[in-house]
């Protein structure tokens, strides 16, 4: 496959802006060639070798802030787009492949200095090319005496990761990843550095203890957009409880799940537990074995409440499960377990109770191996153990996938919102004639904690007829959620501007004002463009 062009700029062009970065970084560090190029496409595209998949014209990778101040200023003259990356191993979200094809990739891997791990004051402060197990590895060979909240899988950048609006596992305002940072550097579409909140004083020792310094903050323009080039951020870290512990409600009644929801909602509110881990005995979890006997229920569609309850008592399932997680000394962590079960046996008279594992932290090196991988999440020990759902499975035996998009939605806090959002994507792949694991005991994921998630995974392929029908899919997924008033809270590059399409209200003013921003303070449309929905003023008629 040829590399593309930039858009809108000459072949000659093109060769003189390849020299200039050349002199700027190094000819190794310049990546021209198409098996080096094609090392940034995206695995996992839904548009895989169709004229609109994404594919990069070179890359480049920086050592240094300054260098790649060069890179920018060299873009801007050429107007050539560039695409920047972290890792780049954001894979169902576009991976390392560019939101406009043609781009070329700055690529931050070579800037991957831990500038700093602090125990006492519990942050960290890093580059983009660090990734979670480059600083969990740190932490442990140090032996501090704080523990990361991390994503799947762990070979991201926390700051790439953050900045995405990625999430974690452990306490709300931890698995919250850019709510936990503090303190960027950002280098503009003018190659001007900046830095946000307290690290704007010149020499402060406080760039990582408070968020906002004085005046308007503006950390938030540089998640998800395209308004700048983060070369450093701060993130506020847990300090390392001493023991962590888990325990599980099992709720026999379907009629009890609001009842469930706003008991955990309760407890995680009330900063006692971690992420809740919801799960149904009845209907099975997402991508493994569905019990044999929820075939016959939902073989005539979606069943109603008296099936259910039909079935409920036929199987002697419980409906619903909740694994809690706990964090801090001994004696903190059995008295909230304690007091968990006391609220949910009033709350629901017929839960039961399964104590679960404890264990003190940190996990010495030689057990990590025997923790399952829901665990290991929950107590900050990166992996590659995710990539399981993208192995052969009940959902993919008869047509193994080739990866997968990704979509969200985010619903209220609210049993109903979980059953209508499950029986919205059921009806969304019965449409499609596809199968789907989503079923009438459906559970959502808590990764934020004011808000649910209903998940599906969408296959994507090597073929573009069946790619053809995942985007329809997707799209028709988008829509629906839409038209109900959820939105999804990240996507790949092929579907962020439908996702961004449904933040409407007012005649889309929101986009516009962003239009506004990304006109003033990169006026070449050089950053991206195009990145969740932002296009500059000269590449506007693009979008979709």
């Amino acid at each position: 496959m040829a590399l593309p062009l930039p858009p809108n700029v000459s072949a000659a062009d093109f060769r003189s802006a390849l020299g200039e970065f050349t002199a700027a970084i190094g000819a190794q560090w310049v990546f021209t060639t198409e098996e080096d190029v094609m090392l940034y496409r995206d695995s996992y595209s839904i548009f895989w070798g169709e004229a609109e998949e994404r594919i990069a014209s070179a890359a480049v990778a920086p050592a240094s802030v300054e260098q790649v101040q060069q890179i920018v200023r060299i873009a801007n003259k050429y107007k050539i787009p560039l695409y920047s990356i972290s890792t780049g191993r954001n894979l169902t979200y576009g991976g390392s492949s560019p939101t406009l094809r043609g781009s070329v990739i700055v690529d931050l891997k070579r800037m991957n200095k831990i500038l700093a791990v602090d125990e006492k004051r519990h942050f960290a402060l890093v580059e983009p090319g660090v990734s979670y197990f480059d600083l969990y590895n740190y932490i442990r060979d140090n032996k501090l005496k704080v523990m990361l909240d991390i994503p799947d899988p762990g070979w991201g950048s926390p700051i790439g990761n953050s900045l995405d609006h990625g999430v974690g596992y452990t306490f709300g305002p931890f698995r919250d990843h850019f709510g936990s940072h503090c303190g960027m550097e950002v280098v503009t579409a003018e190659g001007e550095i900046i830095r946000t909140g307290n690290g704007a004083i010149p020499n402060t020792d406080a760039w990582q203890d408070y968020h906002y310094g004085a005046g308007p903050t503006v950390d938030g323009l540089f998640a998800q957009s395209n308004f700048g080039i983060v070369t450093k951020m701060g993130f506020w870290l847990m300090p390392l409880p001493e023991t962590y512990l888990n325990g599980k409600v099992l709720v026999p009644r379907y009629q009890d799940f609001q009842a469930l929801v706003e008991e955990v909602s309760y407890l995680e509110d009330s900063f006692l537990i971690g992420m809740p881990q919801f799960g149904s005995p009845a209907g099975g979890a997402l991508l493994e074995p569905p019990p044999p006997e929820l075939g016959p229920l939902m073989q005539s569609g979606w069943p109603t409440q008296d099936q259910i309850d039909t079935y409920l008592r036929t199987t002697n399932k419980a409906a619903w499960s909740v694994t809690l997680q706990f964090y801090g000394p001994e004696e903190t962590v059995r008295a909230n377990w304690s007091a968990a079960k006391r609220r949910m046996a009033k709350a629901i008279p017929s839960a039961t109770f399964q104590d679960g594992i404890f264990f003190p932290l940190p996990v010495p090196p030689e057990a990590e191996q025997n923790l399952l991988q829901p665990v290991k999440t929950a107590v900050g020990i990166p992996s590659l153990e995710i990539f399981f759902i993208t192995t052969r499975n009940p959902m993919t035996d008869a047509d193994p996938w080739d990866g997968h998009a990704d979509f969200f939605a985010f619903v209220p806090r609210t049993a109903k919102a979980v059953h209508e959002a499950s029986r919205l994507f059921y009806d969304v792949y019965r449409e499609f004639g596809l199968p789907t694991f989503h079923n009438p005991f459906f559970t959502p994921v808590n990764y934020y904690s004011r808000s649910y998630v209903v998940a599906t995974l969408v296959p994507t392929w090597r073929d573009p007829v069946k790619n053809a029908r995942s985007r329809e899919l997707f799209g028709r997924l988008v829509d629906r959620c839409g038209e109900r008033g959820w939105g999804s809270y990240r996507t790949s590059p092929a579907f962020q501007e439908r996702v961004v399409s449904k933040y409407s209200f007012n005649n889309s003013a929101l986009l516009r004002f962003q239009e506004k921003l990304k006109d003033g303070i990169d006026p070449n449309g050089i950053l991206s463009p195009g990145r969740y929905g932002i296009w500059p003023a000269n590449m506007r008629r693009n979008r979709a």
